[in-house]
């Protein structure tokens, strides 16, 4: 599906929407809406036309070197296929999957462990070995004071 731009407003024209206009030369213009065809038939400027992305620009409004706008770009180069980069992209999104799914397992064991801390370690336990201890230390100061 390929998807024109607007000569005038440079909005995108999907396939089956807006009018084409071919001039005698074979010049082909594409519009996006009656607005935009109304305009150019009045010969009016995209540039002066203030809701233009030609206007925006020219203006100052918009930044020039947008990331979306370059990334939106046309590009006519194929890319020669290359089995060692098709390996090693393949092999990188697969570790990442396994990646994420480690730290997915890890975070989950961690909250299991806090939410159930009380299985693992009784609230009781080592009250009996501290008990113990108490006692041999007041038997231990005991001896001492009857000395």
């Amino acid at each position: 599906m390929r998807i024109e731009k607007c000569y005038f407003c440079s909005a995108p024209v999907y396939p089956g929407h807006g009018m084409m206009f071919v001039r005698n030369d074979c010049k082909v213009f594409r519009f996006c809406r009656s607005k935009c065809h109304k305009n150019f038939k009045k010969k009016r400027n995209p540039r002066k036309t203030r809701w233009t992305k030609a206007f925006r620009k020219s203006a100052g409004k918009e930044l020039t070197l947008d990331n979306a706008l370059e990334f939106e770009k046309r590009r006519n180069i194929p890319v020669k296929y290359n089995r060692e980069l098709w390996s090693k992209t393949s092999e990188f999104s697969v570790f990442l999957l396994i990646l994420s799914g480690k730290a997915l397992e890890k975070a989950a064991a961690i909250s299991e462990v806090k939410k159930n801390i009380h299985l693992i370690r009784a609230p009781h336990a080592g009250q009996a070995k501290q008990l113990e201890d108490k006692m041999v230390q007041k038997l231990a100061e005991d001896v001492e004071m009857d000395e």
